[in-house]
């Protein structure tokens, strides 16, 4: 329920002009503005505002917007916003007077625009990436045409121009983008308007791209780095990790999609792989790697061995893993220091069950978020990894969809882990006996053509049922495939 200021705020901000407003009273205007989706207000209110900093995400945090309205156009309103107080700083370089939105001018400009952490679509017609990338080219054009208006002053007279707007951002780049973000880095150093990049998207441009980016980024801020690329393989790979040295606050690296295909190892490849292992090892402060669909088996300790302190959030989902991937990992410093596990894609039935349940053992004491989706994982397999599930005594989210469940055993689970206090999300399949197929049948990629929606329903009825008897209001049951994991920093 909303507060009564923040009622009161709603109705001033639908007033324009906007009244005089006393200076404690921006942080919930902003709040207002941006949830109601107001990109006129939002625009002139970001150059009146009266503090060195403006952090959307803590302002805003994950408060649900009102309506369905387009991110992008709140986005390109502060980008509006921020070039009219870049402007307006050029035209009253020392004017500690005046009047703006109905009040004094603030002596205190701002500094500092934090963009990172925004939920990526305020509108379920607005496509997240879309919502990502429009952000990400609107700032970088900003930089480009803030810098060429300058460009031409003598040194005098850039000398006493204001000190400009750093803005932090997560960064999404694709070829489209590609030209106007490197522009936008290698120019915007020295301009007005500068980019920080806090998290580093590329997707589909080559390593050559990818490493004049890095190149061109400020060592001092980036923390991730997830690479999303097709065709691209280990030797193109081995050339983009040198440059991630230069970041000393570099913590979580995602290859998701990158070819390492080793199921026939060579020479060649060997080689490669020590090198890759070797550059990991000198990233100081890797704490999270994803390894998204990377063909892996029996390589594991090979790509981890030079690691200098353990991770705390590994993803290998769909690696093709061996028990000697899971045997190393459970041995390895990696495992008692775990917080979030993926293997997703793990096949249980080929010898894998016994040395997942020794990996879990290791990592129970730390894990708070658990995926084996598609593991193939059956009720026999469940029996025997649930009394090892039941120690890990911290976990927040566990994500079991895609295993060939039953109802039955699925609501013995639900019972199960009430214990589990900290639990408050599980991601659990459609139950085996839901559909009409016989369960030696049993084929994911067709299993919604025979699902029995009225079986299904019931199903659900009753983990509804069984969950409000528990009296865990805290604890989230879904079928949803989808929904959003937690992220490694929000840990």
């Amino acid at each position: 329920m909303d507060s009564l200021v923040f009622l009161c705020a709603r109705r001033v901000v639908a007033q324009r002009p906007l009244p005089s407003i006393p200076t404690h009273l921006y942080p919930v205007l902003f709040q207002v503005v941006v949830l109601d989706g107001r990109p006129l207000v939002l625009r002139d209110l970001v150059p009146a505002w009266p503090f060195p900093v403006l952090n959307f995400q803590h302002l805003v945090g994950h408060r649900d917007p009102l309506g369905d309205h387009p991110c992008i156009d709140c986005d390109q309103a502060v980008i509006q916003g921020v070039v009219s107080q870049l402007q307006r700083e050029l035209e009253e370089p020392s004017s500690d007077s005046g009047w703006v939105l109905g009040i004094p001018a603030c002596k205190c400009w701002l500094r500092v625009l934090d963009m990172t952490g925004l939920v990526d679509s305020m509108s379920s017609h607005t496509p997240a990436w879309l919502t990502f990338w429009s952000r990400t080219k609107g700032l970088a054009k900003a930089c480009v045409e803030q810098h060429k208006s300058r460009s031409g002053a003598t040194t005098a007279v850039a000398a006493l121009w204001p000190p400009g707007v750093d803005v932090h951002i997560d960064l999404a780049v694709d070829k489209i983008s590609y030209g106007i973000v490197r522009d936008a880095l290698q120019t915007g150093a020295a301009g007005p308007l500068r980019l920080k990049c806090r998290e580093f998207h590329p997707r589909y441009i080559s390593a050559f791209q990818i490493v004049t980016l890095l190149d061109s980024l400020d060592p001092s801020c980036l923390r991730r780095v997830k690479l999303h690329v097709t065709s691209l393989g280990l030797a193109e790979l081995s050339v983009i990790l040198p440059h991630l040295l230069r970041f000393p606050e570099l913590r979580s690296l995602k290859l998701w999609n990158i070819t390492i295909n080793v199921q026939g190892p060579t020479p060649e490849s060997a080689s490669v792989i020590r090198d890759m292992a070797k550059q990991l090892g000198m990233l100081p402060c890797l704490r999270e790697l994803n390894l998204g669909s990377a063909r892996l088996p029996g390589n594991l300790h090979q790509i981890l061995c030079n690691l200098q302190a353990p991770l705390e959030s590994l993803e290998l989902p769909f690696c093709s893993l061996v028990p000697a991937d899971l045997a190393f990992l459970s041995q390895s410093i990696h495992a008692p220091a775990l917080k979030r596990l993926n293997l997703s894609g793990l096949d249980v039935s080929e010898g894998l069950l016994e040395p997942l349940r020794l990996l879990l053992e290791k990592a129970s004491a730390s894990l708070l978020c658990l995926d084996l989706s598609y593991c193939h994982i059956a009720d026999s397999h469940l029996a025997m990894l649930l009394p090892t599930l039941l120690r890990c005594s911290h976990l927040r989210f566990l994500r079991l969809y895609g295993n060939p469940l039953s109802t039955a055993t699925i609501k013995d689970l639900l019972q199960k882990t009430l214990e589990l206090l900290d639990l408050h999300l599980v991601v659990y399949p459609i139950p085996l006996d839901c559909h009409t197929l016989d369960p030696s049948e049993f084929d994911f990629d067709c299993f919604d053509e025979s699902l029995d929606d009225k079986l299904f329903s019931a199903t659900e009825a009753e983990i509804s049922q069984l969950l409000e008897n528990s009296g865990r209001t805290d604890l989230v049951w879904t079928d949803d495939p989808d929904h959003e994991d937690l992220d490694y920093f929000s840990l």
